[in-house]
């Protein structure tokens, strides 16, 4: 998860300098998870909260970058953003904005 998430990061600041607001749902997630009593992304208390956050995350987004890589949950938000035609772009490059 830790590389993961160092990868995701790498994109928060082109997405940002481009007018974006960069949100990766582990960075809510995760201290919601903490302080709920969880002892980690493993904890089973983990299964209602850390897909639960992207799902309500994705209401309001406007757009997904579904960077490369596996990723049952960014699979899963994929899904959701295009059942709500919410924009998904695959390359960094690709979103507006961006160098």
């Amino acid at each position: 998860m830790r590389r993961n998430l160092d990868r995701l990061e790498e994109a928060a600041w082109p997405l940002f300098e481009a007018g974006h607001i960069p949100m990766i749902g582990e960075w809510v997630a995760l201290p919601v998870l903490a302080n709920a009593g969880a002892l980690g992304p493993t904890d089973p208390l983990a299964e209602k909260v850390m897909y639960p956050v992207a799902h309500r995350l994705l209401q309001r987004c406007d757009a997904v970058l579904r960077l490369p890589g596996e990723s049952r949950g960014a699979d899963q938000d994929v899904a959701i953003a295009r059942e709500r035609g919410i924009p998904v772009y695959t390359a960094l490059r690709d979103v507006p904005g961006v160098a």
